[in-house]
């Protein structure tokens, strides 16, 4: 039977061989989370012999990550905001880039300590919501998501991120259950053109949810949902923060003007994008 070094050890050749650009950080987050074991573990330990059951699961992670399933959806989890979440086929793998939204949300944000009502469409796992509620002690906040996957994804994750007691999650299609002011609405809807998502990446158009990514025709129909109902759900003086397509900010800036909303900022990702709008009600 192999040790825990020589597990590795193939593992990340056989991924770096098969083309995979990050092979290293795969192969060693696969072994971890196969073997049960913390990386103390692998680096104290590393010529302890890998159990049967230990090397199935190993062999079978091995396989789905050389299909192109995302590492995270085959651990379970991934780190957002430096908070874990859990996952699940109905959401989305939470991505650095829409860190960019919890930012610019928390620096447009003048006093972290008022009891803010947020509003979250499209949740999802609830990472953006629960970052922000992480940040923001005396917030409270409602999860909005059409996929009831989703709504008990988000809610296990509130829980272990231990704002569980401060938020709400429900299930409704944008905004058609929903009433009541937010001071602070937040968003990472679909926005890809449907005719787009056929040529994705491999690992984002099998293994993402479709519900997560189609914009429909031109990627904007939700924006149009969500800025129509800005001025029945936003308090005075409230937020409203989306994400964005890199090439999507100069259309979100002309529907925000027809539907009486100010661009406070438009906030770009590490990589120098277009991640984020933000609006206010004039």
């Amino acid at each position: 039977m192999k040790t825990r070094a020589e597990a590795l050890r193939e593992l990340r050749r056989t991924l770096a061989e098969a083309g995979f650009e990050t092979a290293a950080l795969d192969a060693r987050l696969l072994v971890l989370t196969a073997l049960g074991i913390s990386a103390t573990d692998l680096i104290t330990w590393p010529d302890t012999p890998l159990t049967p059951d230990q090397a199935g699961t190993l062999a079978a992670f091995a396989q789905r990550r050389l299909n192109h399933e995302p590492v995270a959806r085959i651990v379970g989890e991934r780190e957002f905001w430096g908070l874990p979440f859990r996952l699940s086929p109905e959401t989305l793998v939470p991505r650095p880039d829409t860190e960019t939204l919890v930012e610019t949300a928390l620096d447009l944000l003048p006093d972290h300590q008022a009891p803010l009502r947020i509003v979250d469409f499209g949740t999802g796992s609830g990472c953006i919501l629960v970052a922000l509620l992480h940040e923001l002690p005396q917030a409270t906040g409602l999860g909005v998501d059409l996929s009831f996957g989703a709504v008990v994804t988000a809610r296990a994750n509130a829980d272990d991120n231990r704002v569980g007691n401060r938020c709400h999650f429900v299930l409704s299609r944008w905004a058609d259950a929903i009433s009541g002011r937010f001071d602070l609405i937040v968003s990472n809807p679909p926005y890809i053109a449907s005719g787009v998502i056929p040529g994705l990446d491999q690992e984002v158009r099998e293994h993402d949810p479709r519900l997560a990514l189609d914009g429909g025709p031109d990627g904007l129909e939700p924006y149009r949902i969500l800025l129509a109902e800005a001025e029945r759900l936003l308090a005075p003086g409230g937020l409203l923060a989306v994400e964005i397509g890199y090439d999507q900010a100069e259309a979100l800036s002309s529907l925000a003007g027809l539907h009486g909303l100010e661009i406070l900022r438009i906030a770009h990702d590490l990589p120098g994008n277009p991640r984020c709008v933000a609006m206010k009600r004039l």
